[in-house]
Protein backbone atom coordinates (compact mmCIF):
# COMPACT_ATOMS: atom_id res chain seq x y z
CA UNK A 1 0.00 0.00 0.00
CA UNK A 2 2.50 2.41 0.77
CA UNK A 3 4.82 1.63 -2.56
CA UNK A 4 0.84 2.71 -4.40
CA UNK A 5 0.93 5.92 -2.52
CA UNK A 6 4.37 6.72 -2.72
CA UNK A 7 4.02 5.98 -6.80
CA UNK A 8 0.53 7.97 -7.30
CA UNK A 9 2.00 11.01 -5.36
CA UNK A 10 5.29 10.68 -7.78
CA UNK A 11 3.01 10.66 -10.56
CA UNK A 12 0.98 13.42 -9.31
CA UNK A 13 4.56 15.91 -9.05
CA UNK A 14 4.87 14.70 -12.19
CA UNK A 15 2.02 15.68 -14.16
CA UNK A 16 2.16 19.24 -12.06
CA UNK A 17 6.03 19.71 -13.14
CA UNK A 18 4.78 19.30 -16.82
CA UNK A 19 1.50 21.21 -16.24
CA UNK A 20 4.23 23.89 -15.20
CA UNK A 21 6.90 23.76 -17.46
CA UNK A 22 4.21 24.19 -20.38
CA UNK A 23 2.63 26.76 -19.02
CA UNK A 24 6.40 29.02 -19.08
CA UNK A 25 6.42 31.62 -21.93
CA UNK A 26 8.55 30.95 -25.20
CA UNK A 27 11.64 32.25 -25.40
CA UNK A 28 12.16 36.02 -26.38
CA UNK A 29 13.47 35.90 -30.09
CA UNK A 30 17.50 37.43 -29.79
CA UNK A 31 18.13 38.88 -33.52
CA UNK A 32 21.89 39.58 -32.60
CA UNK A 33 22.31 36.33 -31.51
CA UNK A 34 24.37 33.83 -32.93
CA UNK A 35 25.69 30.21 -31.23
CA UNK A 36 29.21 29.68 -32.89
CA UNK A 37 30.03 26.44 -32.88
CA UNK A 38 26.34 25.74 -31.85
CA UNK A 39 26.75 21.81 -32.31
CA UNK A 40 29.22 21.50 -29.38
CA UNK A 41 26.35 22.44 -26.74
CA UNK A 42 24.80 19.42 -25.10
CA UNK A 43 21.89 19.91 -26.99
CA UNK A 44 22.45 21.23 -30.29
CA UNK A 45 20.23 23.74 -31.89
CA UNK A 46 17.51 23.17 -28.71
CA UNK A 47 19.78 24.95 -26.19
CA UNK A 48 20.41 27.87 -28.69
CA UNK A 49 16.41 28.04 -28.83
CA UNK A 50 15.54 27.80 -25.64
CA UNK A 51 18.11 31.11 -25.21
CA UNK A 52 16.19 32.85 -27.73
CA UNK A 53 19.06 32.60 -30.17
CA UNK A 54 18.31 33.83 -33.79
CA UNK A 55 21.38 32.49 -35.86
CA UNK A 56 23.24 28.98 -34.91
CA UNK A 57 26.26 28.02 -36.90
CA UNK A 58 27.10 24.55 -37.86
CA UNK A 59 30.11 22.79 -39.36
CA UNK A 60 29.65 19.92 -41.95
CA UNK A 61 32.00 17.31 -43.44
CA UNK A 62 30.57 14.96 -46.23
CA UNK A 63 31.41 11.49 -45.51
CA UNK A 64 30.33 8.63 -47.34
CA UNK A 65 27.19 10.94 -49.13
CA UNK A 66 26.07 12.00 -45.49
CA UNK A 67 26.50 15.72 -44.23
CA UNK A 68 28.31 15.46 -40.65
CA UNK A 69 28.12 17.78 -38.29
CA UNK A 70 31.81 17.95 -36.34
CA UNK A 71 34.50 20.64 -35.70
CA UNK A 72 36.80 18.08 -36.45
CA UNK A 73 37.09 15.36 -39.09
CA UNK A 74 37.80 12.79 -36.48
CA UNK A 75 35.08 13.58 -34.61
CA UNK A 76 32.43 12.99 -36.88
CA UNK A 77 29.64 10.47 -36.03
CA UNK A 78 26.87 8.92 -38.47
CA UNK A 79 23.85 9.55 -35.86
CA UNK A 80 24.70 13.59 -35.71
CA UNK A 81 23.58 14.61 -39.42
CA UNK A 82 22.87 18.16 -40.80
CA UNK A 83 18.99 17.21 -40.69
CA UNK A 84 18.53 15.17 -37.71
CA UNK A 85 20.65 17.68 -35.32
CA UNK A 86 19.52 21.12 -37.59
CA UNK A 87 17.18 20.88 -40.23
CA UNK A 88 14.23 18.35 -38.57
CA UNK A 89 14.32 20.08 -35.54
CA UNK A 90 13.80 23.67 -37.42
CA UNK A 91 10.80 22.23 -39.45
CA UNK A 92 9.34 20.68 -36.79
CA UNK A 93 9.07 23.84 -34.76
CA UNK A 94 8.08 26.02 -37.63
CA UNK A 95 5.25 24.00 -38.66
CA UNK A 96 4.05 24.18 -35.10
CA UNK A 97 4.78 28.02 -35.13
CA UNK A 98 2.84 28.99 -38.01
CA UNK A 99 5.34 29.01 -40.39
CA UNK A 100 8.66 30.78 -38.31
CA UNK A 101 11.16 28.91 -35.92
CA UNK A 102 9.51 31.31 -33.39
CA UNK A 103 5.56 32.04 -33.29
CA UNK A 104 5.63 35.87 -35.15
CA UNK A 105 9.34 36.26 -35.18
CA UNK A 106 12.27 36.79 -37.24
CA UNK A 107 13.99 34.88 -39.62
CA UNK A 108 15.98 32.61 -38.66
CA UNK A 109 19.81 32.14 -39.76
CA UNK A 110 21.10 28.51 -40.40
CA UNK A 111 25.39 29.47 -40.52
CA UNK A 112 26.73 25.96 -42.23
CA UNK A 113 30.80 25.86 -42.53
CA UNK A 114 31.90 23.33 -44.98
CA UNK A 115 35.09 21.99 -43.99
CA UNK A 116 35.36 19.32 -46.91
CA UNK A 117 35.77 19.61 -50.36
CA UNK A 118 33.57 22.64 -50.86
CA UNK A 119 32.29 21.97 -54.79
CA UNK A 120 31.24 18.40 -53.21
CA UNK A 121 30.22 19.13 -50.21
CA UNK A 122 27.58 22.01 -51.42
CA UNK A 123 25.98 19.85 -54.49
CA UNK A 124 25.37 17.10 -51.87
CA UNK A 125 24.26 19.95 -49.38
CA UNK A 126 21.76 21.66 -51.88
CA UNK A 127 20.02 18.25 -52.79
CA UNK A 128 19.61 18.07 -49.11
CA UNK A 129 18.17 21.69 -48.71
CA UNK A 130 16.36 21.35 -51.58
CA UNK A 131 13.99 18.94 -49.27
CA UNK A 132 13.19 21.71 -47.00
CA UNK A 133 12.09 24.17 -49.70
CA UNK A 134 9.20 24.55 -47.64
CA UNK A 135 10.79 26.24 -44.95
CA UNK A 136 13.90 27.66 -46.29
CA UNK A 137 14.50 31.51 -47.74
CA UNK A 138 14.83 30.74 -51.67
CA UNK A 139 17.04 32.88 -54.38
CA UNK A 140 15.92 33.17 -58.15
CA UNK A 141 16.23 36.12 -60.64
CA UNK A 142 18.36 38.17 -58.15
CA UNK A 143 15.52 38.26 -55.90
CA UNK A 144 15.09 36.44 -52.22
CA UNK A 145 11.60 34.79 -51.06
CA UNK A 146 11.71 34.99 -47.48
CA UNK A 147 10.69 32.08 -45.77
CA UNK A 148 11.22 31.29 -41.64
CA UNK A 149 15.46 29.80 -42.11
CA UNK A 150 18.37 31.25 -44.01
CA UNK A 151 20.69 29.42 -44.59
CA UNK A 152 24.06 30.68 -45.71
CA UNK A 153 27.24 28.96 -46.51
CA UNK A 154 30.67 29.83 -44.74
CA UNK A 155 34.15 27.83 -44.86
CA UNK A 156 35.05 26.27 -47.85
CA UNK A 157 32.71 28.17 -50.29
CA UNK A 158 32.16 27.19 -53.84
CA UNK A 159 31.54 30.60 -55.64
CA UNK A 160 31.23 29.97 -58.74
CA UNK A 161 29.08 26.79 -58.39
CA UNK A 162 26.77 28.96 -56.15
CA UNK A 163 26.90 32.04 -58.77
CA UNK A 164 26.18 29.93 -61.56
CA UNK A 165 22.46 28.06 -59.78
CA UNK A 166 19.05 29.78 -61.10
CA UNK A 167 17.59 28.58 -57.79
CA UNK A 168 19.26 28.49 -54.60
CA UNK A 169 18.06 27.31 -51.18
CA UNK A 170 21.30 29.12 -49.44
CA UNK A 171 23.10 32.51 -49.60
CA UNK A 172 26.89 33.19 -49.36
CA UNK A 173 29.17 34.33 -46.65
CA UNK A 174 30.94 37.32 -47.73
CA UNK A 175 34.62 38.60 -46.51
CA UNK A 176 35.51 42.34 -45.46
CA UNK A 177 37.06 42.54 -49.20
CA UNK A 178 33.60 42.11 -50.76
CA UNK A 179 32.90 45.27 -49.61
CA UNK A 180 34.24 46.52 -52.05
CA UNK A 181 32.65 43.57 -54.83
CA UNK A 182 30.00 43.60 -57.16
CA UNK A 183 28.10 40.98 -55.68
CA UNK A 184 24.62 41.50 -55.07
CA UNK A 185 23.30 41.55 -51.32
CA UNK A 186 20.83 38.89 -52.45
CA UNK A 187 23.62 36.28 -52.77
CA UNK A 188 26.13 37.80 -50.19
CA UNK A 189 23.38 39.05 -47.59
CA UNK A 190 26.07 38.83 -44.59
CA UNK A 191 30.06 40.13 -44.17
CA UNK A 192 32.00 37.44 -41.89
CA UNK A 193 35.70 37.89 -41.09
CA UNK A 194 37.90 37.55 -38.28
CA UNK A 195 37.94 39.76 -35.45
CA UNK A 196 41.97 38.95 -34.96
CA UNK A 197 42.98 40.21 -38.25
CA UNK A 198 41.33 43.67 -37.91
CA UNK A 199 41.42 44.73 -34.50
CA UNK A 200 44.00 44.42 -31.78
CA UNK A 201 41.68 45.23 -29.10
CA UNK A 202 41.02 41.78 -26.69
CA UNK A 203 37.76 43.89 -24.59
CA UNK A 204 40.50 43.94 -21.13
CA UNK A 205 40.89 47.90 -21.21
CA UNK A 206 39.63 51.26 -23.09
CA UNK A 207 38.77 50.39 -26.82
CA UNK A 208 41.43 52.51 -29.02
CA UNK A 209 39.06 55.11 -30.70
CA UNK A 210 41.05 54.92 -33.90
CA UNK A 211 39.50 50.72 -33.78
CA UNK A 212 36.24 51.77 -32.27
CA UNK A 213 35.82 54.49 -35.92
CA UNK A 214 37.37 51.64 -37.86
CA UNK A 215 34.43 49.27 -36.52
CA UNK A 216 31.71 51.50 -37.04
CA UNK A 217 32.68 52.38 -40.89
CA UNK A 218 32.50 48.86 -41.53
CA UNK A 219 29.40 48.47 -40.08
CA UNK A 220 28.04 51.52 -42.00
CA UNK A 221 29.51 50.38 -45.44
CA UNK A 222 27.54 47.22 -45.33
CA UNK A 223 24.64 48.26 -43.88
CA UNK A 224 24.82 51.05 -46.98
CA UNK A 225 24.95 48.02 -48.85
CA UNK A 226 21.86 45.76 -46.87
CA UNK A 227 24.22 43.40 -45.96
CA UNK A 228 24.68 42.48 -42.06
CA UNK A 229 28.05 42.18 -40.53
CA UNK A 230 29.64 38.70 -38.10
CA UNK A 231 32.52 38.66 -36.87
CA UNK A 232 33.92 35.01 -35.49
CA UNK A 233 37.21 35.34 -32.91
CA UNK A 234 35.91 38.61 -31.33
CA UNK A 235 36.51 37.70 -27.27
CA UNK A 236 33.77 36.55 -25.07
CA UNK A 237 33.22 39.36 -22.99
CA UNK A 238 30.94 41.73 -21.79
CA UNK A 239 32.91 44.51 -23.30
CA UNK A 240 33.28 43.95 -27.02
CA UNK A 241 29.73 42.28 -26.81
CA UNK A 242 28.79 46.12 -25.87
CA UNK A 243 31.06 47.69 -28.55
CA UNK A 244 30.03 45.47 -30.80
CA UNK A 245 26.37 46.19 -29.82
CA UNK A 246 27.36 49.95 -29.50
CA UNK A 247 28.93 49.26 -33.51
CA UNK A 248 25.55 47.98 -34.93
CA UNK A 249 26.94 44.63 -35.80
CA UNK A 250 24.09 42.51 -36.45
CA UNK A 251 25.78 39.21 -35.17
CA UNK A 252 27.29 38.96 -32.14
CA UNK A 253 29.20 35.50 -31.82
CA UNK A 254 29.24 33.65 -28.36
CA UNK A 255 29.86 29.86 -26.61
CA UNK A 256 28.59 30.97 -23.76
CA UNK A 257 24.35 31.36 -24.28
CA UNK A 258 22.97 32.37 -20.82
CA UNK A 259 25.66 35.17 -20.69
CA UNK A 260 25.01 36.48 -24.04
CA UNK A 261 21.27 36.27 -23.77
CA UNK A 262 21.64 37.62 -20.42
CA UNK A 263 23.31 40.74 -21.75
CA UNK A 264 21.10 41.54 -24.87
CA UNK A 265 17.86 41.42 -22.55
CA UNK A 266 19.20 43.38 -20.15
CA UNK A 267 20.16 45.98 -22.76
CA UNK A 268 16.29 45.46 -24.68
CA UNK A 269 18.26 43.92 -27.76
CA UNK A 270 15.07 41.39 -28.46
CA UNK A 271 12.73 41.08 -31.06
CA UNK A 272 8.97 42.58 -30.84
CA UNK A 273 6.61 40.94 -33.05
Amino acid sequence: MKLKQTLILTLLLWAGAMQIQSTEPPPVPLPRAHAHNDYEHKRPLLDALDHGFCGVEADVYLVGGQLLVAHDRDKVSPDRTLQRLYLDPLRERVQRNDGRVYRGGPVVTLLIDIKSDAADTYVALREVLKRYADMLCAFSSGRMETKAVLVIISGNRPRQVMEAESVRYAAYDGRLADLDGKASREFIPLISDNWNLAFRWRGTNMFPEAERRKLREIVAKAHAQGRKVRFWAAPDRKAVWQALLDAGVDLINTDDLAGLREFLVSSRVTHSP
